[in-house]
């Protein structure tokens, strides 16, 4: 069981490594699923535009791509890429830490793996909610 982090064309530093592991770790069992292997892939706009393109034909900038490589319905494997400039911007935006914005798309990603969806707007406010509630439990 792991949780990976790698950068593609930008240069960050995440603090608290093992601590944001174990968070993860924690949520992923509070959701009643076992983590056998995540990797986040944090990058540029224009390097997640591309798989955004590439892979789900969709023409527009965001700040996650999630893909679910689960064999088994207990167990959660993917790949979460994150645009680390769109969070930092969403950050000034919505008035909160970048820190914040970046742990807040790392959980959504990990919701999305979990069986969450957010194009209905009351699966929305679900997910929302449920970011809401584990950024509250963070251990750091």
């Amino acid at each position: 069981m792991a949780v990976n982090f790698f950068n593609e064309d930008i240069d960050i530093k995440l603090k608290d490594k093992s601590k944001l592991k174990t968070w993860i770790k924690n949520t992923i069992e509070e959701e009643g699923f076992k983590l056998k292997d995540i990797n986040y892939v944090l990058c540029s706009d224009a390097y997640l535009l591309t798989i955004n393109q590439q892979y789900l034909n969709h023409n527009t900038y965001t700040d996650i791509v999630t893909f679910d490589n689960s064999e088994k319905e207990d167990q959660i494997v993917g790949d979460i890429f994150i645009s680390a400039e769109r969070t930092q911007e969403n950050a000034e935006k919505f008035n909160v830490s970048p820190a914040t914005e970046l742990h807040r798309v790392m959980i959504h990603g990990v919701l999305h793996l979990c069986g969450y969806y957010d194009k209905k707007p009351e699966d929305k406010a679900l997910m929302t909610e449920k970011e809401n509630y584990y950024l509250a439990k963070r251990i750091f």
